[in-house]
């Protein structure tokens, strides 16, 4: 987005990818549905980003859903509004958008580099240094724009490298963190270690739905509403991203984190107690639960990974957890399995242009900057709007000098 920015300002722009290809991390984004955006509105969009809204509010109310969706279409690539209120192309898939964008950079007369990894500086004359096909190499720019992403899927080139570069140079950086992640249980069985193994033989990647979640620390009319999968070691999915955040920085305070499920939203409480305290004959405690009030075998089981025994035989205590399942969380999955990465370039170390404040004509975009949001498009849109802010800003810096090539 940033080089697209700087070509359009008649900037000459060398853009440069560890990777073979360009854009792999995106492609992989478009896996089952390339989610560009959200279409809900732009103050609740912007609440998304918790307490980095205020400081992200500039670059992405100039660049938010409207935006990106007419800068799709500009690529030839229409979009829609699903059912959840997130945006698709219409095909769904990341690879024509991907192709347009390359053609339309490369029209522009941006340079494409690939299998180039950027090392820092040279220390005697600046110059960026690349590992490169041919070596080491050296490349003046006068100024540079750094989208180097975080440390999740390191195999698709953003692993991390480039923060011992920058911290050397002073920038300050918060430590890299996984978000949008799993989690492991903490074990449900003495000397166990997370799952039973009837739970993670039976029921490891099957979806749990539908439910609802909260924190702990949260009222029931907070819960949100959703799925997530149960996995080997714990858990992860779409309704355990919403809530990532949160169950990582509380798992940091205090060792551990207890997420709690509604596992029949559908259902009052009233109703639920009325059905735990039917009498059920000589009928197993699950087939009462199935006929009466629709558990089935994996919601079961999760009842007997948490509760005892004399637990599920008090009717009250069934109906509570019914409708307030603990399940308590030790840890989160390892950054390089998470769908994103929090932590770091601290965005106060940055001009409102996206300008390093201590490295003059070195500007930061998207996730290698120090915010963190939910699934849903506002990953995507927060690197959009970042880079394009960079990129303004390096254009409006380059023309305070003479002519130059931009990196």
């Amino acid at each position: 987005m940033a080089a697209e920015v700087l070509a359009e300002h008649g900037v000459p722009v060398d853009l440069f990818d560890a990777m073979p290809s360009v854009g792999r991390k995106f492609l992989l984004a478009g896996r089952g549905g390339l989610n560009l955006t959200h279409s809900e509105r732009p103050e609740s969009f912007l609440a998304r980003y918790g307490e980095r809204s205020s400081a992200l509010r500039e670059a992405i109310s100039a660049f938010g859903a409207e935006e990106v969706r007419r800068w799709a279409a500009g690529l030839g690539v229409e979009t829609f509004v699903g059912t959840s209120g997130r945006v698709f192309p219409t095909d769904m898939k990341a690879a024509p958008l991907l192709r347009a964008w390359l053609h339309r950079l490369r029209a522009a007369g941006v340079r494409l580099h690939t299998r180039h990894r950027w090392k820092g500086w040279d220390p005697s004359t600046g110059d960026l240094l690349f590992d490169a096909p041919a070596g080491r190499i050296a490349h003046a720019a006068q100024a540079v724009v750094l989208a180097l992403g975080g440390a999740s899927w390191p195999r698709l080139g953003s692993d991390g490298t480039w923060v011992p570069l920058l911290a050397a140079r002073g920038v300050p950086i918060e430590p890299l963190q996984p978000a949008n992640c799993g989690f492991d249980v903490a074990p449900t069985r003495a000397g166990g270690a997370g799952w039973s193994d009837h739970v993670r033989q039976r029921y490891a990647g099957q979806p749990v739905k539908p439910v609802a979640a909260r924190m702990d620390t949260q009222p029931p009319e907070d819960s949100r509403q959703g799925e997530f999968v149960l996995t080997e070691t714990g858990i992860e999915g779409s309704l355990v991203y919403a809530f990532s955040a949160r169950l990582r920085n509380e798992i940091a305070r205090h060792g551990r984190a207890t997420w709690i499920i509604d596992l029949l939203p559908q259902h009052s409480p009233a109703q639920v107690l009325a059905e735990t305290r039917r009498p059920r004959g000589s009928r197993s405690l699950s087939t009462h639960l199935k006929s009466r009030l629709g558990i089935a075998a994996l919601k079961m089981a999760l009842l007997h990974e948490v509760l005892s025994p004399q637990q599920l035989d008090d009717p009250e205590r069934l109906a509570t957890a019914l409708k307030a399942l603990p399940l308590t969380l030790a840890r989160p999955r390892p950054v390089e399995e998470a769908i994103s990465t929090a932590g770091g370039v601290r965005l106060e170390a940055l001009d409102a242009d996206g300008m390093l404040r201590d490295l003059p004509g070195v500007f930061c975009a998207g996730e290698m900057l120090d915010w963190d949001a939910p699934t849903g498009g506002y990953l995507l849109t927060a690197c959009f709007a970042t880079g394009r802010l960079a990129g303004q800003g390096a254009a409006r810096w380059l023309r305070q000098r003479p002519p130059a090539i931009a990196g």
